[in-house]
């Protein structure tokens, strides 16, 4: 641990103590402020030396409560929001257990708009002054390299790869790589911790044996070296520990979307999917009296989907293609709209792997190019979504032939509902390969969650009618 690290936590405390009494002090003088309450009479009249005796019992408490809540562990990397979260969560908590206190003993204390005032001025103080001890902690970090963490990483692969350079494109992570590896040699290791020093070692090298790991563990933890590896699939996936007959056995969980996490998410499902139909209903009767005069063929285009546990279903949308190039049975040209699809994608496919995505696709009708340019083709699937054939968030459906082309791994695609949004689609990114897309899915299956889905949805919210790029 890096005395910086150390010595900013622990001002942190003093800190946080005097900002709680000054946030008092001024929820009480400004109490007491004879212009801001004119004709308002006062309901108690308290004096200050024994307001303040009240303080300084109280300010102690709180600062218990911000330790229970985590906000002082020892990190130079602290997400900023995040703590503003925590300081804001762990004074509301100490709030409503003050408010709770003079509920029984009423005499204690009688003014609410001073309890108020000191709870909005304490998360704005305390906020205030973390803001400016991260701003110094990490201008001394970039700047004069004071809480810069050495780190050996072992190991040279695609993992290792994108860990290296993430931390040489951001020095406000707080790492400096000393040196790179490629076995866990404890002589090299020695060698340049002597010349070099190391606080940290990160391994990502899956030939070194178990024994040269526990070799390796030993060494940094006799040497107060932090160890880290980036671990396989395996490693990093949930697991439920049980005992059959006296014998452990731990079971690995593909995903919480069993049991009562399936029934959250589709009462979640059902509900937003109303919600959503509701709110873009007047969207939903413009676009089908648009598409209705632009083109002849109906509105509503069925797209044959491969969904949960590889059932077939079909996906609406509204059609932005000219009905002849439709692939649909529905179509009597079905031929050659497969024809001219196959024609397509073979010249003017931009994606890689299964998937394909046309650019300059043009079969699209006028009305189609702005519908499909602002994702308004995909609104019709909150009916998908409030029949139960999809969900608000999953991995998007693929077509048979697309699924075909999968490698095995990818088929846990298909162990939940497709959605109409999803990790990929919020990621900020709307060119990624598929199996970028297929990791973040997968993200998602192992780390479901009601509130995930809520935040997926309301970044997508943002996402849903930008503008796509011109494909």
């Amino acid at each position: 641990m890096k005395k910086s690290e150390l010595f900013f936590s622990a001002i942190q405390v003093p800190v946080d103590f005097l900002m709680i009494i000054l946030a008092a002090l001024s929820a009480f003088y400004i109490r007491n402020f004879p212009e801001l309450f004119i004709g308002r009479p006062k309901l108690y009249n308290y004096p200050l030396e024994v307001y303040i005796k009240i303080i300084l019992i109280v300010a102690p408490f709180f600062i218990l409560i911000y330790a229970t809540e985590g906000l002082y562990n020892i990190k130079s990397t602290r997400k900023f929001w995040k703590e503003t979260i925590k300081v804001f969560s762990a004074t509301s908590i100490g709030l409503v257990i003050i408010i709770a206190a003079i509920f029984l003993k009423r005499e204690w204390f009688s003014s609410r708009f001073v309890i108020l005032a000191a709870w909005g001025l304490g998360v704005f103080y305390i906020v205030s002054a973390r803001y400016f001890i991260q701003l110094v902690q990490k201008w001394l970090l970039r700047s004069r390299g004071i809480g810069v963490h050495r780190v050996l990483l072992i190991g040279r692969n695609g993992k290792m790869s994108a860990i290296s350079k993430i931390i040489k494109n951001d020095k406000n992570l707080g790492y400096k790589i000393i040196d790179q590896i490629e076995t866990a040699s404890l002589h090299i290791i020695k060698e340049i911790k002597q010349e070099k020093g190391i606080d940290e070692i990160i391994l990502c090298e899956p030939s070194i044996t178990d024994a040269e790991q526990e070799k390796l563990i030993d060494y940094s933890s006799i040497h107060n070296i932090k160890f880290k590896y980036i671990p396989t699939s395996l490693q990093t996936a949930k697991f439920e520990i049980g005992v059959l007959d006296g014998e452990p056995l731990i079971e690995v969980k593909n995903t919480p979307l069993d049991g009562w996490g399936r029934i959250l998410k589709r009462v979640f499902d059902a509900i937003t999917s109303v919600f959503g139909i509701l709110i873009t209903s007047p969207i939903l009767i413009i676009t089908a009296i648009a598409i209705k005069l632009d083109s002849e063929g109906p509105v509503i285009y069925k797209n044959e989907r491969i969904g949960n546990d590889g059932k077939k279903f079909f996906v609406y949308k509204f059609r932005y293609m000219k009905w002849e190039h439709c692939v649909t049975k529905e179509n009597k040209k079905i031929e050659e709209a497969v024809d001219l699809e196959k024609e397509l994608i073979e010249t003017q496919s931009v994606r890689k792997g299964p998937l394909y995505k046309i650019k300059d696709d043009p079969r699209k009708t006028r009305v189609g190019k702005f519908i499909e340019k602002y994702s308004i083709d995909e609104l019709p699937q909150f009916f998908n979504v409030l029949f139960g054939s999809m969900s608000m968030v999953g991995p998007r459906p693929h077509q048979k032939r697309e699924v075909e082309k999968y490698m095995e791994y990818h088929r846990r695609l298909l162990t939940i509902k497709p959605g109409i949004t999803g990790m990929a689609q919020v990621s900020g990114r709307s060119d990624l390969d598929f199996e970028d897309e297929y990791k973040l899915d997968l993200f998602y299956i192992e780390n479901w969650s009601l509130w995930l889905d809520i935040q997926i949805c309301l970044k997508t919210v943002g996402v849903l009618f930008r503008k796509r790029k011109n494909l």
